[in-house]
């Protein structure tokens, strides 16, 4: 057998991080530790021999990193090479399959993955072997490791024209095959070291396990927005002819799903059961979200209860959990199945700060995306502006409204279905604080998720996030 090992240099250990408080408003998730309050710099006293004085100066802040252009090429390169996962046998289900790849997006999800594994990385007492195994040849982490099949291709026959893997033919009847010898992988390192300081990983890292999870977080993203442009009758997608619209629905439908077959089997490949378990509750929880849309939306229709027909938090409720299962559930579960791909072990607190910060940011993106749909038009969103009101849904905006406006009860009940109920309800939006209470609302998850950082050492990918943190509440498409 062969032994492989990767010599390390520890640094020293980091000074405490700082502490993580509860939220003041709203139920956000919060990450809760104990530490030390760090005590405050003291001001150095002047040389005694000193001849002149020099003015005190406030020393002007670092630049903050830019949270794309710090893992902008990374981010190049998962585009490109992404679309190599996607060949099919069939040519038209190549070419849908591809299409919303090859239309510009925010790729908000791979950014995340990708920010919190060089924030991370190193940090977990199961690194070592982590960063063994996408240097050793044989261990499985290595990059063109993750795009060998785990059964024989023959068995498989998931054929893609753009990987090297071969089925058997059809022209005959299959005969029995001898199985294969078992793969023999290297021994791992005798010991990790003796004892772990968390330190993160100079200079930032980032594992090809760690950059192909953010290659399926966004498969699966679009996979989803595939089928919701089916059921919302979508005619726009970022700015061009919606899937539907170009190739019809029976055809989008079956491309979301082969997008789903995809991930799952890249998934399989990355060796870690946690992050299996975390991504396949993901697409659940996309199902799950939908039928809470649709609760809300065609409840009598489906003959099952619907939103309350009173202004209160059981309506508050529905949204904000189809909002997680919606939008949140993959931000969250995937940043932090990225940190434990990173070596980080039941226990330790890095993965529940990745899962606080992406449950928070991903539900203030939402509630930014449903303030948009009041604001912005078509041309910015790249989708139909007013698209949540003719769906008959009541976002953020519509209950803050609800509150100030009984009026606007009838119509939510009704899901606008009248003439003049969307022109009504959006001047009722208009005339309430609805907008700006929602802002708020958003402005205090993504506070949470800025205050959950605290906990980790700093580093330029810790200064991306925070500055993200920023930009999810700001944005105007």
């Amino acid at each position: 057998m062969r032994r492989c090992s990767v010599a390390g240099v520890r640094r020293p250990c980091l000074p405490p991080p700082a502490s993580v408080t509860r939220a003041r408003a709203h139920r956000n998730y919060s990450v809760h530790v104990q530490q030390k309050k760090a005590s405050p710099a003291q001001p150095q006293a002047p040389l005694a021999n000193d001849t002149y004085r020099t003015t005190a100066s406030t020393p002007k802040p670092p630049a903050r990193p830019d949270p794309y252009a710090l893992v902008a090429p990374q981010l190049k390169e998962l585009r490109e090479t992404l679309l190599n996962l996607l060949g099919s046998s069939h040519p038209s289900l190549t070419e849908i399959a591809k299409y919303y790849f090859l239309h510009p997006s925010k790729q908000l999800r791979p950014l995340l993955v990708l920010l919190f594994s060089q924030a991370t990385n190193g940090l977990g007492s199961g690194w070592y072997l982590k960063k063994w195994a996408a240097e050793c040849e044989g261990a499985g982490g290595r990059a063109e490791e993750l795009d060998r099949p785990l059964t024989r291709a023959d068995v498989l026959n998931d054929w893609n024209p753009n990987m090297p893997d071969h089925t058997a033919s059809f022209q005959s009847s299959f005969t029995l095959r001898s199985p294969r010898p078992p793969h023999q992988p290297p021994l791992p390192p005798p010991f990790p070291p003796a004892l772990h300081v968390p330190t993160v990983a100079s200079p930032l890292a980032l594992l090809p396990t760690q950059v192909r999870l953010a290659q399926i977080v966004e498969m699966i993203h679009v996979a989803s927005l595939l089928h919701d442009d089916v059921i919302d009758k979508s005619p726009l997608r970022r700015g061009a002819a919606s899937a539907p619209a170009a190739f019809g629905n029976k055809l989008s439908v079956l491309a979301g799903d082969f997008l789903l077959g995809r991930t799952s089997a890249a998934l399989s490949r990355l060796g870690e059961n946690e992050v299996v378990e975390l991504i396949a509750s993901v697409i659940a929880n996309l199902v799950e979200g939908e039928i809470l849309q649709l609760k809300s939306v065609h409840a009598d229709e489906l003959g099952i209860p619907g939103l309350s027909p009173k202004v209160g938090q059981d309506n508050w409720n529905i949204y904000l959990q189809k909002t997680y299962l919606k939008t949140a559930s993959l931000m969250a579960k995937g940043a932090r199945a990225a940190v434990v791909l990173g070596g980080c072990k039941e226990g330790e607190v890095w993965k529940e700060v990745a899962y606080a910060y992406g449950r928070n940011l991903g539900i203030a993106f939402q509630l930014v995306d449903d303030i948009l749909d009041y604001e912005a038009g078509d041309a910015t969103l790249g989708k139909p502006g007013g698209a949540d009101l003719q769906l008959g849904l009541a976002t953020g905006p519509a209950l803050f409204a609800w509150e100030e406006h009984p009026e606007m009860g009838p119509l939510i009940k009704r899901k606008f279905e009248q003439p003049g109920d969307v022109e009504l309800a959006r001047d009722l939006v208009r005339r309430s604080s609805g907008v700006e209470r929602t802002r708020e609302l958003a402005r205090a998850h993504a506070e949470k998720a800025r205050e959950v950082l605290g906990v980790l050492p700093d580093s330029e990918a810790k200064g991306a996030l925070e500055v993200l943190t920023e930009r999810v509440v700001k944005r105007t498409s």
